[in-house]
């Protein structure tokens, strides 16, 4: 097939240059165009990041020779793509004004930011959990009064690690569920050398992340009715969830630490066999970024570790471990996850590539 031209908005922050790393050889999709503020736009791209490049590998060549557009020239950018990720840091009314002015121009947006997430026309999706909730984009097209333009979004990077892990057990019904995330600083857009107070520390608070983490899992479980306007998503109504979220002294990777009480009597086993024969939709599509498997489990109670769990699946996938009951809910177990991969741009990336298997992102040539 021919690769669809991928536009990156918000190139030049730490998720916008994870994109570029990830889509450097990607079977379906190429670089066709990076943007950013006006600061960067018509500088190289390797002039524009300098020594804010957050890596340990070089930027990808043709990337590096590209020049930067302004994010805000969307006449210059709609020329050069089929679609755009959008990874941007900026305000939320604002994130939320450009990226429905990209879709009015027709061209479909793949957001890694968070101001659409709550809209119920716009599908937040993680391809093994809720690709059927694409359906409402028919609904959001109609109210942005285009044809082929859209925002699909990814949920917020703390849930991606427990989210994934409850949802092969959600016919046990869940009532509640804690949960306590530890948290990597590029979530951030950090490194310990742009972030050196973060070395040998720990900060039990970030901005908005404990809200998102007790809401954004119930849209994901939510479905799609059609209320008299189209089909939208209706969130589910439980588990109610309370969630702490700390940021920790790790470069990469979220740990979540979860207690959950179920309606239903649920063994040890029967869990265990859930995890493991859990097969996806991204699985059954055969995305190329689709994990295979998608969860493990570690007998071993010191695992999944940070540094060494954190890349399993190339980053795609999630780990558990320390599955044992609990004294006040039913079970607990613990839950790994890549924060930048899974949780920010592989997860664009892969929901891309559910959006073009369902034929929603097409060549605008």
């Amino acid at each position: 097939m021919e690769k669809l031209r991928a536009g990156i908005i918000g190139a030049t922050g730490m998720v916008g240059q994870r994109f570029i790393s990830l889509l450097a050889n990607h079977p379906w999709f190429e670089i066709s165009c990076l943007a950013a503020s006006g600061r960067s736009a018509g500088k190289s791209y390797r002039d524009a990041v300098r020594e804010r490049w957050a890596f340990d590998w070089p930027i990808p060549e043709k990337a590096a020779e590209m020049t930067v557009l302004d994010a805000a020239n969307i006449e210059e950018i709609s020329k050069e793509v089929d679609f755009v990720f959008c990874a941007v840091d900026m305000k939320k009314d604002e994130i939320r004004a450009m990226e429905e002015n990209y879709a009015r121009h027709e061209i479909p947006v793949v957001s890694n930011n968070s101001a659409c997430r709550g809209l119920e026309d716009v599908p937040m999706v993680v391809p093994e959990i809720n690709a059927s909730h694409l359906e409402v984009i028919s609904t959001q097209r109609k109210r942005l009064g285009t044809r082929h333009g859209f925002i699909a979004v990814k949920p917020n990077c703390s849930i991606q690690s427990y989210v994934p892990a409850l949802t092969p057990l959600l016919d046990f019904r869940p009532t509640e569920v804690s949960v306590c995330t530890y948290q990597a600083i590029s979530g951030a857009g950090k490194t310990f050398r742009t972030w050196p107070e973060m070395v040998d520390n720990v900060i039990p608070y970030i901005s908005g992340e404990d809200e998102k983490s007790e809401q954004e899992p119930l849209k994901l479980w939510g479905s799609v009715q059609d209320l008299g306007k189209g089909p939208v998503i209706v969130p589910a109504e439980k588990p109610v969830i309370s969630a702490q979220c700390l940021r920790v002294a790790a470069s990469d990777g979220h740990m979540a630490a979860v207690s959950v009480r179920f309606a239903e009597k649920v063994t040890k086993e029967q869990i265990l066999e859930r995890w493991s024969g859990y097969e996806t939709e991204a699985q059954r599509l055969e995305l190329p970024s689709a994990p295979k498997p998608f969860l493990q489990y570690f007998e071993d109670p010191s695992r999944p570790q940070t540094r060494l769990d954190r890349d399993f699946q190339n980053g795609f996938g999630v780990s558990i471990g320390r599955l044992r009951e609990d004294r006040i809910f039913d079970w607990r177990f613990v839950c790994l996850s890549h924060n930048t991969i899974r949780g920010a741009a592989g997860g664009g990336i892969l929901t891309a590539e559910l959006l073009t298997r369902k034929g929603y992102l097409i060549s605008r040539k």
